[in-house]
Order: structure tokens, then sequence, then C-alpha cells
């Protein structure tokens, strides 16, 4: 069906940050598929372990045992300091697996109509009640109509979400990226995320955090919160959990992680042995290769080296970072800088009409990075530069 509009151009293969098209040319990856990538293409240890498990079992049934499931799942909450996980196959099936969890705690309390929190400028995906629950009014239009239940605050905001606190005693969750994603690159202010779980925890409410973007080692620690101090009583994650084999997950801990019983919520495919052997190589490699580490110097050297080249320094508003998501806002709507840049061998993202967007595999090597930022710069010196009308620049 017609839902995307794809550029001009198709790959082959891939190796490390790195994608090739069918006549071989080289394209530096700063997108990771979205976010997806983060061990780069390739990955020998990702290769191995889906090799492997394809030629032994793909599929079975989760009204069996997987022992892989449950090794993957014991590794997943350690790493998050949860109790429970529930695997599914995309980011927005973990979004409506936490959405139901709130929903049925709620209504174990005694709250018949539950409302959940979510913020202005969230995405948490494209299914019907994850599209009710993000604050983007563009690509809920047509859709309606959406699904009650969702209250909506400013990022940022804690009088607003102290305010629908006085006036809702029916709300169960806030759901919050504490990096929204999707909205510009918008890491959330860690006092107000403190706030609001100290909110939370006085209210009775849970605390849902959509990591399905942060997470996975992309911003330093192997989930944002672990490094601002706040813990979720729910975080979602998928993306870059199977380095590009579908594999989504909602975990929880204290009472949300004992609230779903048998029958409660199932998945065909979540958490079948070939998701889980991707997932447990990218876990394994998170572990013992020190790419974590690598996030917060090599994204400072990808924003310093498009700073130090940037001629037209006016044009950019603001520089957004959190690790490897990054967000560099123009001042104009430039969405046509995707194809100038891939034009120049970069593959980038454009989202909220004028933020760049960048999430480069965390195996991208320091010269890569330096090339990233440096061309990308050159590439908007010129777009700038042969631009006819661009409007007010302030």
């Amino acid at each position: 069906m017609n839902t995307y509009s794809p550029l001009p151009v198709s790959f082959t293969h891939g190796r490390g940050a790195e994608l090739f098209n069918g006549e071989g040319r080289s394209f530096l990856d700063g997108l990771s598929g979205i976010a997806v990538t983060n061990l780069g293409h390739s990955h020998p240890r990702v290769t191995a372990a889906i090799t492997e498990q394809a030629s032994a079992l793909l599929h079975c049934s989760n009204i069996y045992r997987i022992d892989l499931q449950e090794r993957v799942g014991e590794a997943l909450t350690r790493r998050a300091a949860m109790d429970r996980v529930f695997f599914s196959n995309s980011g927005a099936e973990a979004n409506e697996a936490a959405i139901k969890l709130a929903r049925l705690h709620a209504h174990q309390r005694g709250l018949e109509k539950p409302q959940i929190v979510v913020l202005e400028g969230a995405f948490h995906g494209r299914t019907l009640a994850t599209l009710s629950a993000t604050g983007n009014s563009k690509i809920q239009q047509g859709f309606g109509p959406l699904l009650d239940g969702f209250l909506r605050a400013p990022r940022n905001d804690l009088g607003a979400l102290q305010q629908l606190a006085e006036d809702n005693p029916d709300i169960a969750a806030v759901m919050l990226e504490p990096v929204q994603g999707e909205s510009g690159i918008h890491p959330l202010d860690v006092a107000y995320l403190s706030a609001a779980a100290e909110l939370c925890k006085a209210r009775g409410w849970l605390l849902i955090f959509d990591e399905v973007q942060s997470g996975n080692g992309r911003t330093g620690s192997y989930f944002y919160y672990q490094q601002i101090g706040v813990s979720p009583d729910i975080v979602t994650t998928a993306k870059a959990l199977g380095n590009g084999v579908p594999i989504g997950a909602c975990l929880a801990r204290g009472e949300a992680a004992q609230t779903f019983a048998p029958g409660h919520h199932g998945s065909t495919y979540g958490g079948n042995p070939l998701a889980c052997a991707a997932a447990g190589a990218v876990l394994e490699s998170l572990a013992g290769e020190g790419l974590q580490e690598r996030t917060l110097p090599l994204g400072q050297l990808i924003e310093s080296s498009f700073r130090d080249a940037l001629v037209h320094q006016e044009a950019v508003a603001e520089y957004r970072r959190a690790g490897l998501m990054m967000g560099i806002e123009l001042k104009h709507d430039c969405a046509a800088l995707v194809g100038e840049a891939m034009n120049a061998g970069l593959l980038i993202n454009v989202t909220a009409g004028r933020t760049v967007r960048l999430l480069p595999p965390l195996v991208m090597t320091d010269e890569q990075g330096q090339h990233l930022g440096q061309t990308l710069a050159s590439v908007v010196d010129q777009w700038l530069s042969n631009s006819a009308n661009r409007g007010p620049t302030a």
C-alpha cells in the first residue's frame, strides 16, 4: 500500500556504519534504520546467533516453554533492574502492553474509567491505542474516533501535571518518553522527571517510560533513566533490542510486574527463538564491547565537528543531544536536506519539519563520526547558499 515515500536508493548489504547500493557505492549511516541497528550492519555476534538459531528452531509457540526466551528475559530484566518482561514484536506492541497493564492495574484498584497522562509532542506508535496516546495531531488525522482514556500535558510542565492530578481522580499512570524522538530529540528536564516520579508515587500512579528509541545503549546507559536516577514502574523498548530482527519488550517492577495473569495478554511471535537469539547477542555485545561508553564522546565529536565546519552558524536554532540521539534544529523547514545528504553519501533524517535527526550506530568510528559532522555541515551550507528564499531568520 502507498504508505511510504522511499528515497531513490536501494541497499544490497551493509558493514558496520556503512551501507552499499547495487553499484557498490558506500553511504555513511547516520540513522541506523531509525535507531535500530545500534550495533551496525552485519555485526558478527548477531549474525552468528541468527544463523545458528535459524538452523535449529525459528518458532514454536508461547504455549510451550522457550528456554532462550527465559534466559534473555532474565538478562534484560537484570540490566533494567525490573522484575518481569513481556516480549512482543515492536515498540508499538510493547506500548500497547504497557497501556493494558496500567489499565488492568487501575481496575484492580477500583478505578472504573482509568486515565493515562501523556505528553504533547510524544510518539508512542501507530496502532489505535498508541496513536491515541501520541501527541501529534497530524498523524492522528483521519483515524478517529481515537480511544478515550488519555489526558495531555505539555512536556516539562510540572504545574500542568499537578493540575491534572487535582482535576482527575481516575488517573492511573503517566506515560512519557524521557527523550522525545519524533518531535525533534527533546530530553526532558531531569528535575521534571524526578518530580513526576514523586507525584506518581504519592498518588499511587504507575510511571511508564517509553524507551523504544532511547534504550539499548543509545544514550550512554542501557536505558536513559539509569543515568538520571529516576526509575519507572514500567519501561518499554524495541528497535535496537534485536538490531534489525523484530522484537519488543514491556518490562515492569513491583506491583505492576504482578498484574498480568495467564489470558490477560499474549503474542504469537513475541519472544520466539529467532528474535531472542538476536536480542541475546545484542545484550552480550553491549555488555562486552564497551559500546555504551562510547556514545557520549562520539556524540560530542559529531556535534563539535559539525559546529566547527558550519559556515552559516546563524541558521541553527538549537542543538539537542542525549548520547547518540542528536537533534540539530534549524530556523527553517529543511526536509530537502535528506535528499541532499544522500547525494553526498550520508543517511540522515529530518523530523518535526526543521530538526535534523542523527541516530548513528554505536560502532561508528571516530573518523566516521568526524566525517559525518563535517560533511553534514557542508551539505547544510551548500543547501542554504543555493536557496533563493529561506524566509525570516529568527
